[in-house]
């Protein structure tokens, strides 16, 4: 299983997951996915409602945490029930 990073703002509203891209054909540089999704009902009762993903170079992606972090995101787990 691809191990994955969460982020979630302040208020609670919205999350990003960071998964790296195991089936990158390019060799040389390495990709991850990052996903947006909004939190809808109760935190930790539904799964958020994903509405965008992107494939970025890992520097990239890496740069995009910190900067979340930098505005008042946080780390997270996957809280809700899996189905």
């Amino acid at each position: 299983m691809v191990k994955s990073y969460w982020l979630i703002n302040s208020n609670r509203s919205e999350v990003k997951r960071f998964t790296k891209n195991n089936k990158s054909i390019d060799s040389v540089f390495e990709y991850m996915f990052i996903d947006s999704g909004k939190i809808v009902g109760v935190l930790g009762k539904e799964p958020p409602i994903m509405t965008a993903t992107v494939s970025v170079e890992i520097e990239l992606a890496r740069e995009i945490y910190e900067r979340l972090l930098f505005h008042g995101w946080r780390r997270t787990e996957e809280v809700w029930a899996k189905n």
